[in-house]
């Protein structure tokens, strides 16, 4: 049998490269290529079918399965996000930048838990147990039944599981975890991957619940293989901006509820506070209307969210003019400006483009074409909209806006914030609309040539 080959592995990206490089060329990481040993042959066909496995019982899609039985925590948006609460033998895996307040919102949903009756262990990899305290003393939490460790040897840590026996435990995290029968040092991808498998795989046995913290790259992804996010049930990423109080916990995978699910928290001294009407909070620095700030009418999920779309154009003294984004894509603002440019004939040669989403949101979803459209035309001709409108719709390539789904909530949350007028794609399902007057175009032409008296 021949000699199973050495394999050098990026710690960033999961990349395999068969010999040492100081750069990953899949990743550009510099320093990140680390020796692995090779994992160990599985059994021969010979012996594979020789012993023979048992056989395994099989069902079909009209079998009646109850749903699973949830716990909730107490925090209205924490529990949201998980799609209604926390499922029994389910693994979840909890990402975002260093410093945003992983830690912390954990703890506090920790806390939450135990009072609401849960056996909870927090186990940290990256603090001791004094410092631990020192937080929860700080959130008001000292006097609640939460079991705390800090420990490091996974081995050591599934015995005292195994032996406690509690509702939920959360590992913090799992780059520092250690597995003895892995030859790699601490944080590497086969270190995360066992870890996580061996975690995961616990949670299902024991019914146990698993939350794992996972750190992230500069790209914003969970650091190490992408495996482990297929191996949890649940990815949760907890996003914000530190310049801003409002932290977002986003929903990107759920095998028990909605995905792209968000929860609002607010960043107080007394820690993550819980904000139950997000619209209201995001829109609250509103004063007299401005050229360049248009209300876009978003769908996070299942929650309808109101937010500021700001730009500003200013002319350039550069040869190739700034394009500076943040909180939207900056691929889909070159887009933007170029169907602006082609169906419109409305340029932005020389001038630099400032496209920000008031609140540290961030959004992705298409919705926000004409949205983005309107603030950069408002901008461009300073002329302020109306303040008690909003606008949605998704921009083709020819110039067409296309219908968006879910047009009906988005008015009614207008509604509910005092908004009574809307501008939206023909073809959208308005149903009552809350009471807000719809002005409906075809394409963009026709939108600029009303709005704004051009095209």
């Amino acid at each position: 049998m021949a000699k199973p080959v050495t394999q050098f592995i990026c710690s960033a990206c999961g990349a395999t490269h068969k010999k040492w490089s100081g750069r990953c060329e899949a990743c550009g990481e510099w320093n990140c290529i680390a020796e692995e040993a090779p994992l160990s042959a599985g059994p021969g066909k010979a012996a594979l079918g020789a012993a023979k496995g048992k056989r395994i019982g099989l069902s079909d899609l009209r079998t009646q399965e109850t749903p699973p039985p949830r716990r909730t925590s107490g925090m209205a948006e924490f529990d949201r996000v998980l799609g209604g609460g926390l499922v029994p033998a389910s693994a979840t895996l909890v990402g975002g930048d260093p410093g945003i307040g992983k830690s912390t919102l954990l703890l506090q949903a920790a806390a939450s838990f135990a009072r609401a009756g849960a056996k909870v262990i927090y186990v940290s990899g990256e603090e001791a147990t004094a410092q631990v305290r020192m937080r929860a003393q700080r959130l008001g939490l000292a006097d609640s039944a939460v079991m705390l460790a800090a420990e490091t040897n996974l081995r050591d840590i599934l015995t005292t599981l195994e032996a406690e026996a509690p509702d939920l435990a959360i590992i913090d995290s799992i780059q520092t975890m250690w597995l003895d029968t892995v030859e790699a040092a601490p944080g590497s991808v086969s270190q995360v991957r066992a870890s996580a498998h061996e975690l995961t795989t616990f949670a299902k046995r024991r019914g146990v619940s698993v939350m794992l913290v996972g750190h992230v790259t500069k790209e914003g992804q969970i650091a190490g293989p992408r495996v482990v996010e297929h191996m949890v049930d649940t990815v949760l990423y907890f996003e914000g901006e530190r310049g801003h109080q409002f932290r977002i916990l986003r929903s990107v995978k759920n095998r028990f509820g909605p995905a792209d699910e968000i929860g609002v928290f607010e960043m107080t001294g007394a820690g993550l506070a819980e904000v139950a009407n997000p619209s209201a909070l995001f829109l609250s620095d509103r004063d007299a209307p401005a050229p360049g700030a248009v209300v876009f009418a978003g769908m996070e999920g299942t929650r309808p969210v109101l937010v500021e779309i700001q730009a500003l154009v200013a002319p350039s003294s550069l040869s190739q003019p700034r394009r500076a984004v943040v909180g939207w894509d900056s691929g889909r603002l070159s887009m933007i400006l170029a169907v602006l440019e082609a169906r419109a004939g409305i340029s932005f040669a020389g001038l630099d483009v400032y496209l920000n989403i008031a609140g540290g949101l961030r959004i992705s979803e298409p919705a926000a074409d004409l949205a983005v459209a309107a603030a950069l035309l408002s901008a461009r001709e300073d002329t302020a909209l109306a303040q008690d409108g909003v606008i949605f719709g998704e921009l083709s390539l020819s110039g067409a806006l296309r219908p968006v789904a879910q047009a009906e909530n988005r008015l009614k949350e207008a509604a509910k914030l005092g908004f009574s007028t809307a501008i939206a794609p023909t073809g959208c399902k308005f149903g009552t609309a809350g009471g807000v007057k719809v002005q409906e175009m075809a394409d963009l032409p026709r939108f600029v040539g009303e709005i704004f008296g051009a095209g």
